[in-house]
């Protein structure tokens, strides 16, 4: 299945993303695997607070999709698990 694509620049999602059967938060290991990062190096970002759209639910750690997708992790500072 094709996964929707969001524009960085846009603050809408794509007419792919409105009719998309994709889960509005993904779990971590999700997360990753869309970013295409290894899941430590993911969780090591959110520890730092350099991933957006993060929600932590006692102990389970959701991130909006649509937020993730208009990130652009090359442009926001470190790479994904520096510290600043």
């Amino acid at each position: 299945m094709e996964k929707p694509f969001l524009s960085p620049t846009s603050s809408q999602p794509t007419s792919a993303e409105k009719g998309s059967s994709a889960p509005e938060f993904l779990t971590v290991e999700e997360a990753a695997a869309l970013l295409r990062v290894n899941l430590k190096t993911l969780y090591e970002s959110i520890r730092l607070g350099q991933v957006p759209g993060v929600l932590h639910l006692s102990r389970s750690i959701r991130i909006r999709r649509v937020v993730l997708l208009r990130w652009m992790p090359g442009h926001s500072g470190p790479a994904l698990g520096e510290k600043r």
